[in-house]
């Protein structure tokens, strides 16, 4: 991707929120392919359908309930906790650290948090894989969201509630932009992570949100340097949505 220069002013945010999965750490990484092949297994065994069928259910469950978790619960009543730790036993080692990145967010004024539909342990050793971990001062997890997960706007006032953050003087980071539909009508900042160049990844069709676009402030395909970019001082790369 070719970011153009542009000015940009992150002086009135306060409080800095970060996704974890293809946010934090990038979208080539493709750890979150190891998470998308367990719940795949999962279904599959749970429901003794061929992987084939399985990814298919799977993949219309995050469709029609934002995550594969939350369409278990409301048509299976499965156990969340079972299903949490099974998806998230995987290989962390994926993640190479990124000691630009933890600069980067250290340097930010203000705080910092991540807000994740995954659960805390799966952010916590990522975020310690990544070099990032102690730069946060706290970790929104999907069990603090009550099961519901993003984009429900429950989801997102439980959040700014618990932390007494204003939206107006926030930021969030995401790769997917229909996430950002309400952060954007709370009046948060809004920045879009895209794979780096654009290039296809392990993300497929069903997970991009072309219509959703109008609800993005920002893109770009470097967290590290756009972070970096935004500090006091500095001029920002950044694609204006």
């Amino acid at each position: 991707m070719t970011n153009q220069p542009e000015s940009l002013s992150f002086a009135h945010v306060t409080d800095w929120v970060f996704d974890l999965d293809n946010t934090l750490y990038p979208h080539h990484s493709n750890l979150f392919s190891q998470i998308d092949v367990k719940m795949t297994d999962y279904v599959a065994d749970l429901l003794k359908l061929s992987r084939t069928d399985a990814r298919q259910m799977q993949k219309q469950f995050y469709k029609d309930y934002g995550t594969t978790l939350k369409g278990l619960m409301d048509r299976y009543e499965i156990d969340p906790d079972d299903f949490l730790q099974k998806v998230h036993d995987i290989d962390y080692s994926w993640l190479v650290p990124d000691p630009s990145l933890a600069t980067a967010i250290r340097q930010l004024p203000g705080r910092k948090f991540i807000f994740t539909n995954g659960n805390r342990a799966h952010a916590e050793r990522a975020a310690r894989q990544l070099g990032v971990l102690d730069e946060f001062d706290d970790i929104f997890d999907i069990v603090a969201a009550e099961l519901l997960p993003k984009p429900a706007q429950e989801t997102y006032d439980r959040f700014l509630a618990l932390h007494k953050i204003d939206a107006a003087s926030s930021v969030m980071f995401e790769d997917l932009a229909r996430n950002l539909i309400v952060p954007k009508a709370l009046g948060m900042t809004t920045v879009l992570i895209v794979p780096n160049n654009f290039e296809p990844t392990f993300s497929e069709i069903w997970e991009r949100d072309p219509g959703h676009t109008d609800h993005v402030d920002y893109v770009t395909d470097n967290l590290a340097s756009f972070l970096s970019a935004i500090l006091p001082g500095q001029t920002a790369l950044n694609v204006p949505a």
